[in-house]
């Protein structure tokens, strides 16, 4: 007799586990279905561009960090004639930077600019405020490419100035893309502070 109940109470506790175990696969099962919460960053290998000029090093240190974020490439618009701590003296009314400013038609040559946005759906455009207004050779830049279904993020470096209307002109040069309101950014401004303005981007 105690045998029988022995085997049926080994039985019973077999049946137990099995019961638990497939529980357990089936919560399993769910969880890793179960959608990701999306945390307003695009994902890596999202086809974005971080396309920025820099003469201090404080717009590509931004760039850097939206890259970062964003999982996106980076690409250096450069000056074919590179610029001078002359050629930016804000004391100076006579300096090169000055008269690029001043003159509308300027448009600086970009040393090897052959490259395509073809492959590329969101591009982040940087560069610093002279002058209260974008540099001359992002207007050879935006003149340049065509933005045609792209969704184009002007960002810009200042140590006081505001972005002012430096991206709807840039957007009025290149006369096709999405172009979304821009911002501006200080030379110290964080990752997160970064991140939570992406987060925001539509």
């Amino acid at each position: 007799m105690k045998k029988i109940v022995s085997i049926l109470l080994i039985i019973g506790l077999i049946f137990l586990f099995s019961a638990c175990s497939v529980k357990t696969d089936n919560m399993s099962e769910t969880t890793s279905n179960a959608p990701a919460e999306s945390s307003g960053i695009p994902e890596k290998g999202n086809k974005t561009i971080v396309v920025y000029f820099s003469q201090t090093g404080t717009t590509k240190g931004i760039a850097e960090k939206i890259a970062s974020i964003t999982g996106g490439k980076l690409y250096e618009i450069v000056a074919a004639n590179p610029y001078s701590e002359a050629d930016l003296d804000y004391n100076n009314d006579n300096c090169r930077a000055t008269k690029e400013q001043n003159d509308k038609s300027a448009r600086p040559e970009t040393l090897n600019d052959t490259f395509e946005l073809d492959s590329y759906s969101t591009i982040y455009l940087g560069y610093p405020i002279w002058w209260g207004q974008a540099p001359r050779i992002m207007d050879t830049f935006v003149e340049a490419h065509n933005f045609d279904g792209k969704k184009v993020i002007p960002f810009c470096t200042s140590g006081s100035s505001d972005i002012g209307n430096s991206d709807n002109y840039l957007a009025e040069l290149a006369k096709s893309g999405d172009w979304i309101e821009g911002k501006r950014f200080s030379a110290n401004a964080t990752e997160n502070e970064i991140e939570q303005w992406i987060k925001t981007i539509k």
